[in-house]
């Protein structure tokens, strides 16, 4: 029981982070959801989160999504995601999850530092940061940053960038869950917690549109930025 209302938090917030800023649910959950579950189980449970938020939130911004920019990250991150099943399934946890903090720790002082990456003009960039991306994803659900990073560097204006990471995150997303699944990553325990957390996904879904509008987005996005840098220590601790 502790532990599923633990999880049904943890959900519920990273939903809410991903509903205010179009991305950041996985580098949110992961690493609780691991402190909580465990990697074999946290990894499929979010597998099945992350395409459920994206699906929801592209429903009303699908006009938003720049379908071109995203394809090649998308059949790039596709050929990443069985690499990143197998490390989860040969390496041992610690490695996994030591290297996830480094890289949540590096991301969340990027951000602080408010620094602007280069602008990149070629798409073929899509094929190598979509499959670090594929390979992050398939391991621990984390095959945001790459993307994230990518955006950046092609300068896509705020409603574009967030309404294109879901058309991004929904179809990769699936491939996720799917290699789970066919990786016999799925159990009824897990399902179990999905479904006694989903209605609080759904009510943060709602209530991050509702802070999309209506909070300084600036000010939260600092907030987050300090809270990834601790997530990351947290792992290694």
């Amino acid at each position: 029981m502790v532990e599923a209302v633990l999880v049904s938090l943890i959900l519920f917030m990273a939903t809410l982070v991903s509903s205010t800023f179009g991305f950041g649910s996985a580098l949110f959950a992961m690493p609780l959801l691991t402190l909580v579950l465990g990697l074999q189980l946290a990894t499929p449970l979010f597998g099945l989160v992350g395409p459920t938020i994206a699906a929801i939130i592209l429903v009303t911004n699908w006009q938003r999504v720049e379908f071109a920019s995203t394809w090649r990250l998308i059949v790039a991150t596709l050929l990443g995601i069985p690499v990143g099943v197998y490390l989860l399934k040969a390496l041992p946890s610690p490695w996994i999850i030591h290297t996830i903090g480094v890289l949540l720790m590096l991301y969340g002082c990027y951000r602080l530092t408010g620094a602007r990456l280069p602008q990149v003009d070629s798409p073929y960039w899509a094929f190598p940061f979509g499959f670090v991306a594929g390979v992050l994803g398939g391991a621990y659900n984390t095959n945001g940053p790459p993307t994230v990073v990518y955006g950046n560097m092609r300068h896509w204006p705020p409603d574009q960038f967030r309404a294109t990471l879901q058309g991004y995150f929904l179809p990769t997303g699936v491939g996720i869950l799917a290699s789970h699944g066919l990786g016999g990553l799925w159990t009824f325990n897990m399902l179990q917690l999905y479904a006694i957390s989903l209605p609080g996904i759904l009510i943060a879904i709602w209530l991050g549109g509702w802070c999309n509008q209506n909070l300084p987005i600036e000010r939260f996005q600092v907030l987050l930025s300090v809270l990834l840098v601790g997530l990351g220590a947290m792992l290694w601790i």
